[in-house]
């Protein structure tokens, strides 16, 4: 059994991915807005604007929505920061997730919860009680291991240490997704290379390429056992959920702001699932390795479980890009909806499709479909194959638009 209520948090870089976040079973959803987020430079943020639509679909929806704002604040931030957290207490987004003293100052001034960020590296429980004079939460460093994320909150508990909020205050871990070499992701490569901080969102991510060591007398290069050695296999903690449970965490998060609608529904379904299985007491072998083929279809550099088993060094990728099983190839967008009978039409714009394929739809209003197309038809009768130009239609009982893609999804050879 599960001793707290465990929140799951799903990443949410667009609102297709907060809509695959909702249909897979999160608990709640953090995003970010504008450039004063960690996924400026690898993903299209929400704007101010979108921050009212975002918290009433997820009220809608009852569910979470956390906002980051975890990057380094300048003095030319603070006009927008304050316009940020305006538009924030005004939808009563439910917590802001943050480590720059600035935005912790303005959250206390605004009565806005808080959750410290990992950025925080809050690795002992006097950090934590320190912090809970300011927060109801704290994002606990990566690099800590399960025992000592246990030792913590058994030392919240002994100790009674509440938050703003008057309860006891929650440990919020990471359990799936990217890691970076630097402790807790503060890395300075990217602005001493490119002068792109990683601390204001603009990580180049050089340290995912291949280095050679040179050695300065003779010249002799290596490459060091064909790894990418700055570019480390992705957390998964799947196959170890239940001690992670048990070390007391309660908000386990998963990566990926940037990220598609196709991994956030994958990675939260299947967390879901473990997270359920865990509190009925079905976890088990046979559905782990179910649920790790699930996790290795979407993108992936690898996997391991980080830190938390007792790690002293890290697991480093041998493949530039993806390991993930599956991709989507893009073959067109929504052209038009049949209300009445719940059909939706595509127009092929590239490559083809044949009866018997696997497409995946995303969009705003469906987050991420994904089905075998028995049944093909093809401008207006049935065929066998579809090509550039063509229109397409099936069955799908939620609206579609022009914004809404269409993908064929096929093995990926390299994988």
């Amino acid at each position: 059994m599960i001793k707290n209520k465990i929140e799951l948090l799903a990443p949410a870089g667009s609102f297709g991915c907060l809509q695959a976040a909702i249909n897979s079973g999160a608990d709640a959803i953090y995003f970010g807005v504008e450039q004063l987020n960690m996924r400026t430079k690898s993903v299209a943020p929400f704007l101010i604007s979108d921050i009212k639509q975002v918290a009433a679909v997820c009220k809608a929806h009852k569910i979470k929505s956390y906002i980051t704002l975890n990057t380094v604040m300048y003095d030319h931030d603070i006009r927008l920061l304050q316009n940020i957290l305006s538009e924030v207490k005004k939808n009563a987004i439910d917590a802001v997730i943050a480590a720059d003293f600035a935005v912790i100052q303005y959250c206390r001034q605004l009565d806005i919860p808080l959750h410290v960020s990992t950025q925080a590296n809050v690795s002992n429980i006097e950090a934590v009680e320190f912090f809970s004079s300011f927060a109801d939460a704290v994002v606990l460093a990566r690099e800590l291991t399960l025992k000592q994320v246990s030792q913590i909150t058994k030392e919240i508990e002994r100790k009674k240490i509440k938050g703003v909020s008057g309860e006891l205050m929650k440990v919020e871990i990471f359990v799936h997704g990217a890691l970076c070499m630097a402790i807790s992701g503060k890395c300075y490569l990217s602005l001493h290379t490119q002068n792109a901080s990683a601390n204001r969102g603009a990580c180049t991510q050089n340290c995912r390429r291949p280095y050679k060591v040179t050695d300065t007398e003779t010249n002799e290069e290596l490459h060091i056992d064909n790894e990418y050695i700055m570019s480390p296999k992705d957390l998964c903690t799947i196959g170890v959920l239940d001690e992670v449970v048990n070390s007391g965490a309660c908000i386990l998060k998963i990566e990926g702001r940037s990220k598609g609608a196709d991994y956030v529904s994958v990675v939260t379904k299947c967390y879901r699932e473990a997270i359920d299985a865990i509190g009925e007491g079905s976890y088990s072998d046979e559905k782990i390795q179910h649920w790790k083929k699930e996790l290795t279809a979407v993108y992936n550099r690898g996997f391991w479980e980080g830190y938390y088993l007792g790690h002293k060094l890290g697991e480093w990728t041998r493949n530039p890009g993806s390991s993930a099983t599956e991709k989507k190839i893009y073959i067109g967008k929504g052209s038009k909806y049949y209300p009445k009978i719940k059909v939706a039409e595509f127009t092929i714009e590239s490559g083809n499709i044949r009866k018997g394929d696997t497409l995946m739809l995303i969009g705003t209003e469906h987050g991420m479909k994904k089905e075998q197309i028995e049944n093909l038809m093809v401008n207006g009768v049935e065929a066998d194959k579809a090509v550039k130009g063509d229109k397409i239609t099936f069955a799908c009982d939620t609206k579609v638009s022009a914004k809404d893609k269409l993908y064929k999804i096929v093995q990926n050879p390299n994988a």
